[in-house]
């Protein structure tokens, strides 16, 4: 079938872009197939490709093998202070401030978490206060994702003599309220926390792996560090998310 070519690739990424912002193709939906949309714009299967390249390169599709285009454009989330609020996180049984964020939305937390004890890191080490060279920590690693599509990378540390032998070692999102509600319970309650924002880098190839997103989208990390009353710093979680998913907002006082 011979096209008229009535639409550059630029104006058909535009238009399904649109339609999927719109809602027509929801996240976490599959695209019709390149002939169906080459009919609808009155294109050739080319030009689709080409714009299904530029939507993709924008982080709205991801081409999966033999499961066609999976939409995972999603409204930035917004990073602040008012995520870590205790009835945020545990909102009608919320599994922290991610699971809460994505049911917002009407989308499936799904969380992919391994724990070990390790040796962690200088600089945690440094801001956790405990020795480096050692294997004093419990690491709780996750994979978070919404409704199947890759949102974030977390690697929460915590001291070995605080978490050691707690919920905080199951694998599996069991803890209503996230890690801060589980320290809490356990004796540690956090009272203030500090945040160290990498705005723009390019992802480690596990990084890319993991998200499931081309070496050249550039991610977001963010360092965050929770303590006492009594300053002790009992938890460092450092995230990882593609840019285009993530943005950070805060509010202070002005002298």
């Amino acid at each position: 079938m011979q096209h008229s070519e009535r639409h550059g690739f630029r104006e058909i990424a535009t238009k399904i872009r649109q339609e999927i912002v719109e809602g027509r193709y929801p996240t976490g939906s599959v695209l019709p197939a390149e002939p169906e949309l080459a009919d609808r714009y009155g294109a050739s299967r080319s030009l689709v490709n080409r714009a299904m390249q530029v939507l993709a390169a924008e982080g709205i599709v991801r081409p999966r093998q033999g499961r066609g285009t999976m939409v995972t454009w999603l409204p930035p989330m917004l990073h602040s202070p008012a995520r870590y609020d205790r009835m945020t996180r545990e909102n009608q049984g919320a599994r922290g401030a991610f699971d809460a964020e994505v049911r917002s939305r009407g989308l499936e937390p799904q969380h992919e978490i391994t724990t070990e004890h390790a040796e962690p890191p200088v600089a945690v080490a440094e801001m956790l206060g405990v020795s480096t060279g050692e294997e004093n920590c419990l690491v709780r690693r996750r994979r978070l994702l919404a409704s199947g599509i890759p949102i974030r990378l977390n690697a929460s540390w915590f001291p070995l003599d605080i978490a050691g032998g707690t919920v905080l070692e199951e694998e599996g999102p069991v803890i209503v309220g996230g890690v801060k509600s589980a320290l809490g319970e356990l004796g540690y309650p956090q009272v203030s926390a500090r945040e160290q924002i990498v705005p723009s880098r390019l992802p480690t190839d596990a990084e890319a792996n993991a998200l499931e997103i081309s070496p050249e989208r550039t991610v977001v990390e963010i360092t965050h560090v929770g303590m006492t009353a009594e300053g002790r710093a009992v938890e460092v979680t450092i995230s990882v998310a593609p840019a285009h998913y993530l943005t950070a907002q805060y509010e202070f006082p002005l002298a």
